[in-house]
């Protein structure tokens, strides 16, 4: 059985047995891996606490049949600590987690840019320099870029017409000009097609002077686009949702889907 070292941020864990855990880890080299931490949930362990969601720590593991088992775990960087504390820091952190893990679903499969713009959102979350909103949602947008499945802004998502365009349809791909565009369509306003530019390229002079009405629409536009692609919800989303996006608004973006 090889030894091997990575760095990787923690996506979850569950328990084994009675003093054990599964680990499930986005690592830098080996993309998703699952672990059995032995001995993690005594109070004596030494080094248990370090394998919580949101750390990134530098592990050392050995193959097994199935899964590999966790010998060395040291923290690179706590952050776990800037986020639990914080109800809507933590909800959106647990929803960039469960993406992550959704989207990565091969394991042993390099993820490197994945694994990067995790390490930046849960370093951003924990900063909290940004509003939690707006971090998940570059994060979300990002991610779907990586998996193909990034929404169109400008460009019509059916003809590829130059925009800017009034529309946004979930079942499209995005932005569509006034020919394309299908019943239940939701008609964004230009300020919810500027925030979804910005914080997909990263411009946050823009996104942070967004207004909060600008905001709660962008989010939900990101999270119908996402869970359209998934196939099914996010358990930890609607959490985030509740604090941010009204019934009422929630609901005229799902005529999309």
């Amino acid at each position: 059985m090889a030894l091997y070292r990575d760095t990787g941020v923690v996506l979850r864990v569950q328990k084994l047995g009675e003093a054990d855990r599964i680990i499930t880890l986005l690592t830098r080299r080996r993309g998703k891996v699952r672990a059995v931490a032995k001995g993690v949930r005594r109070t004596k362990s030494r080094w248990g606490a370090r394998l919580e969601p949101f750390n990134h720590v530098d592990v050392q593991c050995y193959t097994g049949r199935s899964l590999d088992i966790v010998t060395q775990a040291e923290t690179v960087d706590a952050f776990g600590v800037g986020i639990i504390g914080d109800y809507p820091r933590y909800t959106a952190g647990c929803a960039i987690l469960e993406t992550a893990d959704r989207l990565v679903s091969e394991e042993g499969e390099p993820a490197m840019r994945v694994y990067l713009l995790l390490v930046g959102a849960i370093r951003a979350l924990s900063g909290r320099e940004r509003d939690p909103s707006l971090v998940l949602d570059a994060f979300l947008l990002r991610a779907m870029t990586h998996a193909g499945w990034a929404p169109a802004i400008s460009d019509c998502a059916r003809c590829a017409e130059p925009g800017p365009h009034p529309a946004f349809n979930i079942a499209a791909g995005g932005a569509v000009c006034p020919r394309c565009r299908p019943a239940g369509s939701v008609m964004p306003s230009r300020e919810t097609f500027a925030l979804l530019d910005a914080l997909l390229h990263g411009d946050w002079d823009i996104a942070d002077a967004a207004a909060p009405t600008t905001r709660r629409d962008t989010s939900g536009l990101v999270a119908a686009h996402l869970q359209w692609h998934l196939e099914r919800q996010l358990r930890s989303l609607p959490l985030v949702e509740r604090r941010s996006f009204p019934r009422a608004e929630r609901a005229s973006v799902q005529e999309t889907i």
